[in-house]
C-alpha cells in the first residue's frame, strides 16, 4: 500500500489526521527540518508506532531523499531507542538513585557510525522517544539536536511528525476490519 492509499483508508472521523499528515510531511509544514530529516523522523516514528503497512509506505516515501544505508541508519535509531527508551524509563520511574549509578551494560555501538548524519540520527532517536514516552531520552536527544544546530521549531516539528504518524498508525489499526 502506498502512503496515499493509507491516507485514503483513514475514516472520515480522522480527516484531520489526513490533513495533518500531508502538512507535517511537507517541508513547509515542518519548520526547522530539511526534506531528509523529515523523512528520517517520519520513518522512525512509523517503525516505533508498529504499524507495518504504514512503515512500508513511509519507507517508500523516504526513499526519494534517503538512500538504503541512510534508511538503515533510521532503522538503527528505532532499534536502539526501542531498547534504551524502556531501560531509561525504568531507571527514571523506579525512583531509586542506585540504578542511576550502575552501568547499563547494553551495546549501542551503532550510535558511533549509524549510516546517516548525526543530526538526522538524533532527530530519528527523538521521534522514537516521543512515541515511546521516555522523558529522559527526550531530554537527552533534544539537547543533542540543539548542539547540532536544530532550533526549537525543528525540535517541535519532530514531535509533531511523531505525534501525527503515531495517531495515523493507531487509527488505521483500529479502523482495520477484524480478521
Amino acid at each position: 500500500m502506498t502512503l496515499d492509499d493509507l491516507k485514503n483508508a483513514l475514516p472520515d472521523y480522522a480527516k484531520d489526521l489526513r490533513l495533518n499528515l500531508d502538512s507535517v510531511l511537507s517541508e513547509g509544514g515542518a519548520p526547522g527540518l530539511d526534506a531528509r530529516q523529515i523523512r528520517a523522523v517520519a520513518l522512525a516514528s512509523a517503525i516505533a508506532a508498529r504499524h507495518t503497512p504504514l512503515s512500508h509506505a513511509i519507507d517508500a516515501f523516504a526513499s526519494d531523499r534517503l538512500d538504503p544505508l541512510e534508511r538503515d541508519g533510521v532503522r538503527s535509531a528505532a532499534a536502539m531507542m526501542a531498547m534504551t527508551n524502556l531501560y531509561y524509563r525504568f531507571t527514571h520511574l523506579v525512583d531509586n538513585a542506585e540504578y542511576q549509578t550502575l552501568r547499563t551494560s547494553l551495546r549501542m555501538n551503532v550510535m558511533a557510525r549509524p549510516g546517516i548524519d548525526k543530526a538526522a540520527f538524533e532527530a530519528a532517536s527523538l521521534a522514537v522517544s516521543v512515541v515511546n514516552g521516555c522523558g529522559a531520552c527526550m531530554a537527552s536527544h533534544e539537547k543533542a539536536l540543539r548542539q547540532h544546530g536544530i532550533d526549537a521549531q525543528g525540535v517541535q516539528s519532530i514531535a509533531r511528525i511523531a505525534a501525527v504518524v503515531h495517531a495515523v498508525a493507531v487509527t488505521l489499526e483500529q479502523a482495520a476490519p477484524a480478521a
